[in-house]
């Protein structure tokens, strides 16, 4: 019984590579130990006056020079059963700001990605498209 959830968990996983409602940019989420991760891959529009686009809004001066394409942005998600990874946090490199996480696969290409400040009652979901 505990194997044939762990295989439907896995059937359900979010490791590979979304895009966003926008269609700005593609991720690739993947695993290190026993959380999962997800940096930015690609992005639609990856240069600014023909440079590498940076992180130009991090609240911490010293990241400013780090550029956006490779940047991990989704941090420390652990399983949280019924195809839901939570306690995790993304970084909004458009605002600067970090906030609470949870992504919840919707499908087998569909997932939910909800950011908030305290509850998760309260914040903004966005619903990614598996590309691979």
């Amino acid at each position: 019984m505990l194997f044939s959830t762990v295989a439907w968990a896995q059937k359900l996983s979010p490791v590979g590579i979304w895009t966003n409602e926008e269609g700005k940019a593609r991720f690739e989420i993947y695993q290190s130990g026993d959380k999962l991760y997800g940096k930015i891959v690609q992005l639609k529009e990856p240069l600014r006056n023909g440079k590498p686009k940076l992180d130009d809004n991090n609240p911490d001066k010293k990241m400013r020079n780090r550029p956006l394409q490779g940047m991990v942005f989704m941090k420390d998600f652990k399983y949280d059963g019924d195809n839901k990874w939570d306690d995790g946090t993304i970084y909004d490199p458009e605002s600067g700001k970090t906030y609470s996480c949870y992504m919840k696969m919707k499908g087998k290409d569909k997932m939910e990605v909800k950011g908030y400040i305290g509850i998760s009652l309260i914040g903004r979901t966005q619903n990614w498209t598996r590309v691979e």
